[in-house]
């Protein structure tokens, strides 16, 4: 959706680097996501992990129930600038955190049984009509990298079922747990037959379940028809629970580019490399962490097209490295390239390791008029250091 939203959209105003978010490709997400809730009525939030440019919420908040909250401060920005449920979890609180979180919160939904005894009446106080929730680890596996997975063996996310104990329960309204991610609604499947199994004795005296994140709902693939097949099934055995489901990339997928430029062209070894003005480790940072490989409109696989390039960011990083690439010409200083896929992630991740100057926030409406969200200075470098 991305690539045929900038095929079409002028984006010569753009100064580089650059992210761009479409309107027309989240209204198309969104879309999708509306039907599961209508053939379901379950309640999907934003995985504000994922991404948060709060310039997009008045239009995502007409279709999500609220947002979902990795810590504090999304919490504080979806309370702000999100109308609708605001629900938090993260590995470990501290009581400042407590304090800052609860205040903002309808749910808040802890990693630990200890954690829940330490701070559960201090957030009730804070907020008498907070919900509070414990992350199961059903201990299934369904994620292949395993910086990724949170069940993988000694994973430190999530109560695995020994630990559970009923008597920690009082005062626990739901149930949350998270094994996906970028996965297909068969993944889904097999977790629920696990998850119910383990936890499923604990279900009646619950009024809601979290399904987590990970779903890749608007992905061309995705069998909606098994996910909707898969929560009326659930509500039909536990019609008294609601279900939520707090995807983040299923939000944004293939919703916005980057746009960076070339700066200069080397050869070294029989290798060309084309050094750009965006950077994997402070602008792309999962494309080494992934790993993975970004598309680029117009560029195939090395050695598919006559004209292979290393593309590399500008940092000191030897490893700043964003893969290689083939183009039909010959790149030139100032060529621009269209990096595909960027709204997820990315823009949340960006960092300003080397005063790497951060990329500009830009914002295009179906309408074809691209606007200017944000840009980042001097100022923004200084401000986070001491």
């Amino acid at each position: 959706m991305d690539e045929q939203c900038a095929l079409k959209t002028d984006l010569g105003g753009v100064k580089t680097p650059g992210f761009v978010v479409f309107e027309e490709a989240l209204e198309h997400n969104l879309a999708i996501l509306q039907t599961v809730m209508d053939r379901t009525g379950a309640r999907i939030l934003l995985a504000m992990k994922s991404f948060s440019m709060f310039h997009s919420f008045p239009l995502l908040s007409r279709t999500l129930k609220g947002t979902c909250a990795s810590g504090p401060h999304e919490a504080m920005l979806g309370r702000e600038c999100f109308p609708g449920e605001v629900h938090a979890f993260a590995a470990g609180f501290s009581e400042e955190d407590i304090r800052e979180t609860a205040a903002v919160c309808d749910h808040l939904v802890f990693n630990s049984i200890s954690q829940w005894r330490r701070f559960g009446k201090l957030a009730q106080e804070i907020n008498p009509g907070l919900e509070f929730g414990l992350r199961c680890n059903p201990e299934h596996r369904e994620t292949e990298v395993e910086i990724y997975d949170p069940c993988a063996a000694g994973s430190r996310l999530g109560i695995v079922r020994a630990e559970f104990t009923e008597e920690a329960l009082a005062g626990i309204s739901g149930l949350h747990f998270h094994t996906l991610c970028q996965k297909n609604s068969d993944a889904l499947e097999r977790t629920l037959a696990v998850f119910e199994d383990k936890f499923g004795q604990f279900l009646p005296q619950m009024s809601w379940v979290n399904f987590g994140g990970g779903h890749h709902i608007t992905r061309k693939d995705y069998d909606v028809d098994r996910l909707v097949r898969l929560i009326n099934g659930f509500k039909g055995r536990y019609p008294h629970l609601t279900v939520y489901l707090e995807p983040g990339e299923a939000v944004a997928l293939n919703a916005g580019v980057l746009v960076a430029s070339v700066l200069d062209i080397t050869s070294n070894h029989g290798v060309a490399n084309a050094i750009l003005d965006t950077s994997a480790t402070c602008h792309m940072p999962d494309v080494l962490e992934m790993p993975y490989r970004p598309e680029i409109i117009g560029a195939g696989e090395p050695g598919e097209k006559a004209h292979t390039y290393q593309l590399g960011g500008l940092s000191c990083l030897a490893g700043d490295i964003l893969g290689r690439y083939s183009f039909d010409q010959p790149l030139e200083y100032g060529d621009r390239l269209i990096f595909l896929d960027m709204a997820i992630y990315s823009m949340v991740k960006t960092n300003t390791f080397n005063g790497v100057k951060l990329p500009s926030i830009y914002y295009a409406r179906k309408d074809g008029a691209v606007e200017l969200v944000r840009q980042f200075g001097y100022a923004d470098f200084k401000g986070r250091l001491s």
